[in-house]
């Protein structure tokens, strides 16, 4: 079942307490593409300057159910860029710069090829142009949705209106109680869910994402948390949130091409796909930007998951 992620390809500057990383890849539809390409083939859709050196798409190479071809060159354009510092125990960062780029550009078009796309991200972006590009995949039977603060604060409007549009909704503890002034995630969530069904057409799940305390995930049918994993090396913590989401979308699409029964976006399906998101964002943070996942194998990946699996059971 074809997987689309639509978002942005930055060049990162990263300090954290284990050192600096210069002018390396990031951005949410880098770290998504990559944790999802570990379950099956993956598309992007994003826009990149002429800055955007072979040494970056290079990267991409390393990871080949990664479909690059929805990569949209703009020579006279930069990639945007971003800088920022953690703390020392990694549990907040400042932004040091940021400089746009292409993201103050018209967005990239959506490839015909990729239109036929049934499982959908829509990684973090201004929500109005998330809707735009949700109307292009008219076979969708999943679509999950990204947010932040800023859309918060100054398109509240569109991203009401994105919410009645798509299945899911991921967002971090913070963002769900400036949405909805509700200090606890839990019921933050269902306000959220209840205030966006759309007649049952609509919002189906939100997944509160809560970084070292794990998520907590709010469905029609149910409520579940998970834990996050206990990692023993965190070198830096950017992409983590994307990264989850790949593992969790990735596992969903992998599902769905092997033939699963229930519906995408079942309770059943999306608690086991957080596992593994989890799972994914543990391997994200023992490098900067994609290099542990670079040589990450599938094997790891299973063996994590299980013992992951085995810490969170109770008898």
């Amino acid at each position: 079942m074809s997987l689309i992620c639509t978002g942005t390809i930055g060049i990162d500057t990263v300090n954290t307490p284990s050192g600096t990383a210069e002018r390396v890849l990031g951005g949410s539809c880098t770290y998504f593409a990559a944790a999802a390409s570990f379950f099956g083939p993956v598309r992007m859709v994003a826009a990149v300057g002429g800055d955007f050196d072979q040494q970056y798409r290079d990267v991409f190479k390393a990871f080949p159910n990664i479909e690059t071809s929805g990569i949209e060159t703009r020579m006279s354009s930069k990639t945007f860029a971003w800088g920022g510092t953690y703390s020392k125990d990694m549990n907040s960062r400042t932004t040091d710069f940021t400089q746009l780029g292409v993201l103050e550009e018209k967005p990239p078009a959506i490839p015909a090829p990729f239109r036929d796309s049934q499982i959908v991200f829509l990684a973090n972006t201004h929500p109005g142009v998330q809707l735009d590009m949700l109307a292009q995949f008219p076979q969708r039977k999943l679509a999950v949705a990204d947010t932040m603060d800023l859309w918060i604060n100054i398109a509240r409007a569109d991203l009401v209106e994105l919410l009645k549009n798509v299945d899911g909704l991921v967002l971090n503890y913070d963002e769900a109680e400036l949405f909805t002034g509700k200090k606890n995630p839990v019921t933050a969530a269902k306000h959220i869910l209840e205030d966006h069904k759309n007649g049952g057409k609509g919002l189906k799940f939100v997944v509160v994402k809560k970084g070292e305390h794990g998520c907590l995930f709010v469905h029609q049918d149910g409520l579940a948390m998970l834990p996050a994993y206990p990692a023993e090396q965190v070198i830096d913590p950017t992409g983590a949130g994307d990264s989850f989401a790949g593992g969790m979308m990735g596992y969903i699409a992998e599902q769905h091409a092997e033939g699963a029964l229930r519906h995408p976006g079942s309770f059943e399906t999306v608690q086991q796909a957080l596992a593994h998101g989890t799972v994914m964002a543990s391997f994200n943070i023992e490098s900067f930007s994609l290099t542990r996942l670079q040589r990450l194998k599938r094997g790891e990946l299973d063996a994590r998951y299980k013992e992951f699996a085995k810490m969170v059971r109770v008898v």
